[in-house]
C-alpha cells in the first residue's frame, strides 16, 4: 500500500488555512478542497444539546416563515408623544439598555440634543448636568417599545415618528423621521443647526408627510424594498433608490397636501439620500418582531448597538439581551478624521442585517463600496458568505447579480457557532467625542461572545 501511494498519483484534500492549497495549485496538483472551519470557542457541547433539541427544526421554520411572510406598510405619521406615549424627560435609545454613566460619546450628545430640543435644559451644561444626576430622567431601549432608531437613536416626546404595520401578522413599528448625514442628532451632534433642523421636522416635514399619507393610503414598503435592491440599494448605507422610490409615491400627494410647503418639503427630502432607511428599519423592525417568541427556536430576531455594547436578542428566549464589547469599524473616514477619531459601533440600524438587507444584500449594491471600503468582490463576497449562517433566502428581497437569489436570512445562532462565521455590518461612523457627529463609513462585525451566551440560554431554554 505504501508503495502504490509512493507511484501514483496523490489525491489530496485540503481543510482550513487557503495558503496550503494555493500551495498545491501552483504546484498543478489536484485537490478536493473542505470549506471548514472550526466552531466558536467553547460551543461544542452546548451545541450537541441544542442540536439535538427536538423542537429546534420545526421551532426555527416557524419564526422564519413568519419573518419572511411579514408585509410591512407605511400607514402614518405621529408624534412619539401620541404613538409611544412618552412623557416629558423620558427618552428611548438604540441599543440594549444603557445607563448615562456607560453611555458613549455621541449617545451622551444625542440625549443632550434631545433635552434642549425639547425645552428641558437652557444650555448643553445645563442638560449635561440633568441627565448625569438622572433628575427627572428616564432612559430605555427603543426595542422595548417596538421602535427603532439610527446611530444613537434616541426618541424624545415632540419628535415624529414613522408608523409601519404589518398587514400578514398585525404588528407595528416605529421610527423617526431620517435627518440627513453630517452633524445630526443621531450622530451625537447638538449645535443650534441640529435643534433648529428637529423643530422644523416637527413643526412641518411631519405634518406634511402625515397628511400625504393620509391621502395616499398605505404604502407597502415590502414592494419598494424588493424593487430598491434591484436598482441598487442594500437598504443600510445605500437607499438612493428606495428614496427616490417613496418620493414619487408621495409627491403628489404633498402637493395637494401642503401645496404652500412642498417645495421645502421635496427639497430637504431631495437632499437626503438616506431618508427612506428609517422606514426601511421600522419595517425591519416589525417583520424580526413578528419571529419572536418561538420556543426551541434559535433565530435572531435583533441585532443592535448603543456605542457601548452591542447585543442580540433570540426568537426563543424572550427579551433577554446577550451583550459584548461594540467594536470600532474598519472603513472609510471623512475629511481629516481617522480611526482614532471614531466611536465604537452604535445604532439599532442593524436591524436591516436581522432581516437580510444591508451588510446581507451588499452584492445588490457594488457602489457601496465606495461608501464603506474594500471592492465589488468583497461586496459580493460578503452577502455569498452570509448564505452559510442563515435559514433562508427572501422569497422577495432578490440580488440580480447572483441570479435573483433571494437575500440570506434568518441569522440562526446554532450555524453562527457551528461556522465561526460572524454577521457582517455595514455602518456609519459616529465621532466618538459628543458633538462631533459623522466621521466615516465602513463595516463591523459583532462580538463572538454574544452568540456563545446565546447558546448556552438556549441550553436552558
Amino acid at each position: 500500500m505504501t508503495l502504490s501511494m509512493l507511484l501514483g498519483e496523490p489525491r489530496v484534500i485540503t481543510v482550513g488555512a487557503s495558503v496550503l492549497g494555493e500551495a498545491l495549485d501552483q504546484q498543478a496538483v489536484p485537490r478536493a478542497p473542505v470549506d471548514w472551519r472550526p466552531p466558536l470557542p467553547g460551543t461544542p457541547a452546548a451545541l450537541a444539546r441544542v442540536l439535538a433539541d427536538p423542537r429546534r427544526e420545526r421551532a426555527n421554520a416557524l419564526a422564519v416563515g413568519r419573518l419572511l411572510s411579514a408585509r410591512p406598510r407605511l400607514v402614518d405619521v405621529r408624534p412619539a408623544r401620541d404613538v409611544l406615549g412618552l412623557e416629558p424627560g423620558t427618552f428611548f435609545h438604540a441599543g440594549p439598555p444603557v445607563t448615562w454613566e456607560r453611555a458613549s460619546g455621541p449617545m451622551r450628545g444625542a440625549l443632550i440634543g434631545a433635552m434642549l430640543f425639547e425645552g428641558l435644559a437652557d444650555s448643553p451644561e445645563e442638560a449635561e448636568r440633568r441627565l448625569a444626576a438622572g433628575d427627572g430622567i428616564t432612559l430605555d431601549s427603543c426595542h422595548h417599545h417596538r421602535t427603532v432608531g439610527p446611530m444613537a437613536g434616541v426618541v424624545s416626546p415632540s419628535m415624529w415618528m414613522l408608523e409601519v404595520a404589518d398587514a400578514e401578522h398585525g404588528g407595528t413599528a416605529y421610527c423617526s423621521l431620517n435627518e440627513g448625514l453630517g452633524k445630526v442628532l443621531r450622530y451625537g451632534a447638538y449645535g443650534s443647526e441640529v435643534v433648529e433642523r428637529l423643530r422644523w421636522m416637527g413643526e412641518v416635514l411631519g405634518p406634511v408627510l402625515q397628511a400625504a399619507l393620509r391621502r395616499t393610503g398605505p404604502l407597502d414598503l415590502r414592494s419598494l424594498i424588493a424593487q430598491a435592491l434591484q436598482m441598487g440599494d442594500e437598504l443600510h448605507n445605500r437607499n438612493r433608490a428606495a428614496t427616490s422610490l417613496l418620493v414619487r409615491e408621495l409627491a403628489p400627494a404633498i402637493v395637494e397636501a401642503a401645496p404652500e410647503r412642498a417645495a421645502e418639503v421635496l427639497r430637504f427630502v431631495n437632499g437626503n439620500d438616506h431618508f427612506f432607511l428609517n422606514a426601511g428599519m421600522a419595517a425591519a423592525k416589525v417583520s424580526a418582531d413578528a419571529a419572536r417568541n418561538v420556543p426551541g427556536s434559535s433565530l435572531v430576531v435583533a441585532m443592535a448597538r448603543n456605542g457601548t455594547e452591542f447585543g442580540i436578542q433570540v426568537s426563543g428566549l424572550g427579551d433577554r439581551w446577550f451583550t459584548g464589547p461594540a467594536g470600532v469599524p474598519d472603513g472609510l473616514y471623512l475629511g481629516a478624521y481617522g480611526p482614532g477619531d471614531a466611536n465604537p459601533d452604535i445604532g439599532d440600524s442593524t436591524i436591516t442585517e436581522t432581516v437580510g438587507l444591508g451588510g446581507f444584500a451588499m452584492a445588490a449594491a457594488p457602489a457601496i463600496v465606495r461608501f464603506v471600503g474594500g471592492d465589488v468582490p468583497d461586496a459580493i463576497a460578503a452577502t455569498t458568505s452570509m448564505y452559510e449562517i442563515t435559514l433562508a433566502e427572501h422569497p422577495a428581497y432578490q440580488i440580480p447579480g447572483l441570479g435573483f437569489r433571494g437575500t440570506p436570512v434568518g441569522i440562526d445562532v446554532t450555524l453562527v457557532a457551528r461556522t465561526g462565521l460572524l454577521p457582517v455590518v455595514n455602518t456609519g461612523i459616529a465621532g466618538r467625542v459628543a458633538g462631533t457627529g459623522q466621521v466615516g463609513a465602513g463595516l463591523v462585525t459583532p462580538p463572538a461572545e454574544v452568540f456563545t451566551a446565546a447558546l448556552q440560554a438556549l441550553t436552558q431554554a
